[in-house]
């Protein structure tokens, strides 16, 4: 009822069938990729490539920071670097007497 028969295959046709399977399968593999690999190379060009240039240029402005340079946090606040803790410290002056320390990596620029 619900099975069907199976025949036997001459070896011409069994090795048609197979050629026939292999073809649709190799195909079917290759079609999916192509487009898959099209969106990588976009997303690759749009977004991680500026993306990591973007993060490059901001590590080089801040191993160039010297005392005296105005700079913005990332929190908004602009003020002027009046001492260069360590590496990774910085001690910015944002009024008269108000002196914050602050990390590096939190200043997003250099003010002009």
């Amino acid at each position: 009822m619900f099975i069907t028969p199976a025949y036997a295959a001459t070896s011409a046709q069994a090795a048609a069938t197979a050629t026939a399977h292999a073809d649709g399968l190799s195909a079917m593999l290759q079609t999916p990729i192509v487009p898959l690999i099209l969106v990588f190379i976009v997303f690759y060009l749009m977004v991680i490539r500026p993306q990591h240039r973007q993060a490059q240029n901001h590590d080089k402005m801040v191993k160039s920071l010297q005392k005296g340079d105005k700079v913005i946090t990332g929190g908004g606040h602009i003020g002027t670097i009046k001492k260069i803790v360590d590496d990774n410290e910085v001690v910015v002056e944002l009024a008269d007497g108000v002196h914050v320390r602050t990390v590096r990596s939190t200043i997003m620029g250099k003010k002009n």
